[in-house]
Parts: C-alpha cells; sequence; structure tokens
C-alpha cells in the first residue's frame, strides 16, 4: 500500500509542479502520462480522499490547458491530455460534485472545433463517446445534439478509421432538438467535404483546418451579422449576390460567403433549413460533381444513405407523429435538391421515398394533415424526373389509405380534385401535342405511366369514400373514351368502371386493407384466403378470363403470385 501511495504521489507533485510554469501543459508528455496514472489508481483504490486530492490538480491543468488553446499549437497531445482529464471527471465527478456538463461543452467549442481534422483527436474522440455513451444520453442528453454538425465535420474527414465507432454513437445524435436539423445535413454531407476541401486548400494543411475555420468565423463575424440582418429586414436572400459575389475561379467558394460559413459551423442553431442561393456554390458542385474526386468524396457519398438509413430507422421506432409529419414535407423539398452525383442522388431518393411511404402506412391521418403540400406535388409531377416519382408514390399513398381515411373526408375531396386536374391536363395536353409529338415514345410513356397512377387513385379514393364515385365514373369514362390514351391507361379505367358496379367486389379489391374497416355485403376477407374456396367472383376481376365458371377457384387464381 504503501508503495502505491508513493506512486500516486509522485504523479501528483509531477502535476503540482506544472501548475508553476507558464507553458502549455500538452508539451509535457509526463503531464498526460500522469493524469492517466493517477485516473488508474482511483479506479483501483476506490478511495474518496484520493479523488479529493487529485481533483483540484487535474481541474487546473484541464483549465491551463483550456487557456493556451488559442495561444499555442499543441495538435493532438492538447485533444488526448483534456479527453483523459474528462473521463476523469465522468468517472468521480458525483464524488467531487464536479458538474461535468460546462467541461464537456468547453472541450467540443475549444478544442475538438479546432482539432477534429487531426487523426488521433478523431478517433481519442470518438471512443471516449462510445465508451461514455449511456453515461452522456442519461446526464447530458442536449450535449450530442447540440455539436451534431461538429461531428458530422469529424466523420466526414476521419470515416475510414471510424466508421464503425461512429455508427454506434450516430442514434445519440438524433432528439427533438435536432431531429429535421440533422437531415438536411445529412444528405448535404458532400457539400460539406466541398467546403472542408476548400479551407484544406487554403490552409495548405489538412490537420490545420479547423484551426482556419476559426480563423474565417471569427474574421467574418461582422460581415455574417450583416447579411442576417439584410435578410431578415429585407427579405433577401444569404449568399445571393448577383455577379459581384462570384470570384475569378468558379470552382472555389468565397470563404466570406455566409452560406460557407453556415456549413462550417459547430452547433445546432435549430434551423431545419436555410436558403441555399450561392452562385458561387453552385458553381462550386457542378466542378465538384463534374470533376475527378478525393477519396475523402467517394467515402462521403457512401457515407450519407448509410446515416440516412440509421436517421430513419431510429424516426420510425422513437419519433412522435409531430416530428415526423414535420420532416415529410422537408423530405419533398430535399427530394430534388441535393449533390449532382447520379447514383449517390438515387439511393438517397430511394430512401427518402421509402421513408415517406412507411410513415404514411404508420399514420395514413398524414396524408389528409399534410394535403397541402402534397398537392403542390402533384402539381410538379412534369418538372423533372425526381419530382415526377415523387408524384407518382404520392398517388399511390393517397389512393392506398383513402386520403387519410374515412373521417378526413373534405381532405379526401381536395386530393380527389387534384388527381382530376391531372387527368384532365393529361388528356388535354394529349389531344394538343401528342400527335405532333408521334415519335416522342418517351414523353407518351412518362405520361401513361402517370395515368396509370392517377386512375388508381383516384378509383381508390371514390372506393373509401363512396360520395366521390359520380365525379370518379366521370373522369374514368373520358378517359376510357379518349382514343389517344395508352392501351394500359385505357384498360385500367376500364377495369375500375366495372369494378365499381360491384360495390362488395369493388371494395375487396380497391378497399382498405385492415380488416377493421367497415365492409359491404359480398366484400371479401382477403385474411382468409388460404383457407377457403370460392365460387361466387365475377370474372371480369380474373386476369385474361372470361366465361361462366366450370369449377371452384382458389384465392390463389385471382391473387397474383410474387
Amino acid at each position: 500500500m504503501s508503495d502505491q501511495e508513493g506512486d500516486w504521489d509522485f504523479y501528483l507533485r509531477i502535476l503540482s509542479n506544472s501548475a508553476r510554469d507558464s507553458t502549455d501543459p500538452a508539451s509535457d508528455p509526463s503531464i498526460l502520462q500522469s493524469v492517466k496514472k493517477l485516473h488508474g489508481f482511483c479506479k483501483m483504490e476506490k478511495s474518496d480522499d484520493l479523488v479529493a486530492r487529485i481533483y483540484p490538480q487535474f481541474n487546473k491543468v484541464f483549465h491551463r490547458s483550456v487557456a493556451s488553446l488559442s495561444q499555442s499549437e499543441s495538435g493532438a497531445s492538447k485533444g488526448l491530455l483534456l479527453l483523459a482529464i474528462l473521463q476523469f471527471f465522468l468517472d468521480f465527478g458525483d464524488m467531487v460534485l464536479h458538474d461535468s456538463d460546462p467541461s464537456l461543452r468547453t472541450f467540443f467549442r475549444s478544442c475538438l472545433s479546432r482539432e477534429f481534422s487531426d487523426a488521433a483527436v478523431a478517433e481519442a474522440t470518438c471512443e471516449f463517446l462510445v465508451v461514455n455513451q449511456r453515461k452522456l444520453l442519461a446526464s447530458f442528453p442536449n450535449l450530442l445534439p447540440q455539436f451534431f454538425p461538429l461531428l458530422l465535420k469529424l466523420i466526414a474527414w476521419n470515416w475510414e478509421k471510424l466508421e464503425k465507432s461512429f455508427l454506434k454513437i450516430f442514434p445519440g445524435l438524433i432528439s427533438p432538438g435536432s431531429f429535421l436539423p440533422l437531415f438536411p445535413s445529412i444528405v448535404d454531407l458532400p457539400i460539406l467535404v466541398v467546403a472542408l476541401e476548400k479551407v484544406e486548400r487554403s490552409s495548405g494543411s489538412g490537420s490545420r483546418v479547423g484551426g482556419s475555420i476559426a480563423s474565417i468565423q471569427k474574421s467574418a463575424a461582422p460581415e455574417m451579422l450583416l447579411a442576417l440582418m439584410d435578410e431578415a429586414y429585407t427579405g433577401s436572400t444569404i449568399g445571393d449576390g448577383g455577379d459581384d459575389s462570384e470570384s475569378e475561379d468558379n470552382n472555389t467558394i468565397d470563404v466570406a460567403d455566409p452560406l460557407f460559413l453556415e456549413l462550417l459551423k459547430d452547433e445546432n442553431d435549430g434551423l431545419a433549413e436555410r436558403h441555399r442561393a450561392s452562385p458561387t456554390l453552385n458553381a462550386a458542385l457542378q466542378a465538384a460533381a463534374s470533376g475527378p474526386r478525393s477519396e475523402r468524396m467517394k467515402q462521403t457519398l457512401k457515407i450519407a444513405p448509410r446515416l440516412l438509413d440509421v436517421y430513419f430507422s431510429v424516426t420510425l421506432r422513437d419519433a412522435n407523429d409531430s416530428l415526423i409529419c414535420a420532416l415529410i414535407p422537408l423530405l419533398m423539398t430535399r427530394n430534388s435538391t441535393m449533390f449532382p452525383d447520379k447514383i449517390f442522388s438515387h439511393e438517397i431518393r430511394r430512401r427518402l421515398l421509402e421513408f415517406v411511404l412507411a410513415a404514411f402506412q404508420r399514420s395514413p391521418n398524414f396524408i389528409a394533415l399534410l394535403k397541402k403540400p402534397i398537392i403542390d406535388r402533384l402539381g410538379e409531377a412534369y418538372d423533372d424526373v425526381a419530382k415526377r416519382e415523387l408524384a407518382l408514390q404520392l398517388c399511390w399513398a393517397i389512393g392506398e389509405y383513402g386520403g387519410g381515411g374515412e373521417s378526413h373526408k373534405e381532405a379526401a375531396r381536395e386530393l380527389f380534385e387534384s388527381l382530376e386536374l391531372l387527368v384532365y391536363e393529361n388528356l388535354s395536353s394529349s389531344r394538343l401535342g401528342l400527335r405532333q409529338e408521334s415519335g416522342n415514345g418517351s414523353r407518351r410513356t412518362t405520361q401513361s405511366r402517370l395515368l396509370c397512377f392517377v386512375v388508381t387513385a383516384i378509383a381508390k379514393l371514390a372506393t373509401y369514400h363512396r360520395e366521390l364515385l359520380p365525379r370518379a365514373r366521370v373522369a374514368l369514362g373520358k378517359v376510357v373514351k379518349s382514343r389517344i390514351s395508352d392501351a394500359r391507361v385505357w384498360r385500367r379505367a376500364h377495369d375500375y368502371l366495372g369494378l365499381m358496379n360491384e360495390p362488395g367486389i369493388c371494395w375487396s379489391v380497391l378497399g382498405p386493407s385492415r380488416v377493421s374497416e367497415k365492409r359491404f355485403p359480398g366484400t371479401v376477407n382477403w385474411s382468409e384466403g388460404g383457407q377457403k374456396m370460392v365460387a361466387h367472383i365475377p370474372f371480369h376481376i380474373l386476369s385474361e378470363q372470361g366465361g361462366p365458371p366450370f369449377h371452384d377457384f382458389a384465392f390463389s387464381d385471382i391473387i397474383p403470385k410474387n
């Protein structure tokens, strides 16, 4: 026992002597070694007296290190020293009544913001967060969500070595306060890399990216404040400086651009989305997309979809309906606005659409609550491929979930009118334009695919809400009578009109799949399809079959096999 007491007393004297020295504690390797040794003694001895004797020295070293951050370049050693002391604070803070929250925030703001590009600091930080994840989420639940922009910079710069550890801590970044702002930050991760690499080229060293960002933010703070005031009082968009805002080199970003500073921020400001109308940024993105890719950019294009998978998984599991309902319009907006890489855009959009449909399946009433943004997206169906695909999926959801359900008749009527308008606009444009563009097969295919989705949504919506049946018959009848309609569209509209003459069968085929919903006489319970045989199903719903039945048919004859 006396030998151990002599050992920890020796290391304690090293810390005590360093307090008399005016140099940076991180510049002396023996300080970090002493901190680790004394921490180990405290864990082994479990002595309140020992912790009480060590704590004042650790606290002094911590504050001296923080104070010297802006005065010296200690590299990784300063970050590693602060992390070692923070671990002691978390393990024994209760014994000495130390609140670790200010210390943790000081580390993120003063140290990690400058040293996130250092591989050793980044790795040690991720390891620290993984080890203490439960304690941090329980005692300081707002810490990681507040600093998620800084942690995204860290992982965008160091993904290759930290992939597994960051995926473990990433769910901790999601909270009610960071939920909405985090989504666009994930989608814009490649844009963040463009900005970071610009800073790297300006500073000439990847290890000093954080320090360069801090200098840029400090020098540009007055300009940023003026730009924010201008946006607030005049309505002008931040970063929209016209021709004067463009640099001579279109492949660069002006480091004084407020949008540039917005990308490089360290803390969550609570804003879900800002205007991104920056000519210099758009030019830089196009150059980054068309030019050679750095290894960091290649990695980032793979990172974002994986992080989005985790984000959506946590959302469906933990988020409440109000947050999800607020997220969906943001997803619709960002569906056509992202880094211009074909594979990346495809992977992100596929996940966005899958999540939107999963959210509608979980809470069909979202369709009624979000009728305005949904109607707006239906009106953009022909703007570009991304918006058209979103409109197709929204059409499917409107029909599948009856415009929000039986209790949302007013919303269903407004959605129905939007679908009606799409039908009539398509038929009108076909009469006017397709005869002159008979060779344009791509346009005809696009129009036919959209019409198939729309007529199906109209038929299903009218099945849910019987008061819409007369209008549905008129709309589908116009499609059937139109000679220039695609055969697939014509046949689908014709079949739906036939189904509407058989209310029970129409409800079985086009109505809700949930057993709890109301049913008409003759309605088929599809959940019992594997146990019963039927002979009374009208043949107009049997594909490619006609005439009277000559034997009983199983449900497998009606339901197409996957």
